[in-house]
């Protein structure tokens, strides 16, 4: 795997360099998932929710790589008339935000209980081998929990974004990987997050449409 965004990673922010490690871990597990035809998951709670949104903002769309259709899906588009679509549209990474759909999530928290929203879309969404991102600064969000369990029993790969002390994320062991940002304050929790799923999305996206030849 390049190593280019996690060693700029390092060199802008070497308060990072203790997370790097585990940083390729998950890109790895990322690549390996979306080789295989997988999706990743992301949920969190307020800032750690516009994380999740912007996570997968980078995957479904091009970051800095080129991202062409192939060849048969073009030939398709200009099959059912959608020839201005072929040079247009860009080849996802797929990734759901699973804060993203209010109507289903006030519906569950209504009707059922709003701890288990997360864990009711991660039931809906998540197959085996698909990787879970689950981002919370204490570590200690209970519905981020919830539907770390769900994932994990449907066969996903459970990655964590958290804090220096990991919470419970770090207490459970259920996580295959979690990124403690070396902080206790909230938003530099945050803003550490920000430096590494860019460092994350950067790396998979180089690996996945570099082998192709599109960079």
């Amino acid at each position: 795997m390049k190593k280019m965004y996690l060693e700029e990673l390092a060199c802008r922010h070497p308060e990072l360099e203790t997370c790097l490690s585990d940083v390729e871990t998950v890109c790895e597990l990322m690549v390996t998932a979306y080789r295989k035809g997988k999706k990743v998951l992301v949920c969190g709670n307020g800032g750690s929710c516009a994380d999740a949104d912007h996570i997968v903002g980078e995957l479904m769309k091009g970051f800095l790589n080129k991202r062409p259709l192939d060849g048969t899906l073009q030939s398709a588009l200009i099959q059912y008339g959608g020839a201005e679509l072929k040079d247009r549209l860009q080849t996802p990474l797929r990734a759901i935000n699973l804060c993203s759909m209010p109507a289903l999530s006030t519906a569950f928290a209504n009707d059922v209980e709003p701890n288990y929203v997360f864990a009711q879309l991660a039931l809906g969404y998540a197959d085996a081998g698909d990787v879970f991102i689950g981002i919370s600064t204490s570590g200690n969000a209970r519905n981020v929990r919830y539907a770390a369990i769900t994932a994990k029993a449907k066969g996903a790969k459970l990655v964590g974004l958290t804090g220096k002390t990991g919470g419970e994320m770090f207490e459970s062991g259920l996580y295959d990987v979690l990124v403690r940002a070396p902080e206790t304050v909230t938003h530099f929790i945050q803003e550490a997050h920000i430096a590494i799923y860019h460092a994350i999305c950067l790396t998979v996206e180089h690996e996945i449409f570099c082998e192709k030849g599109s960079c």
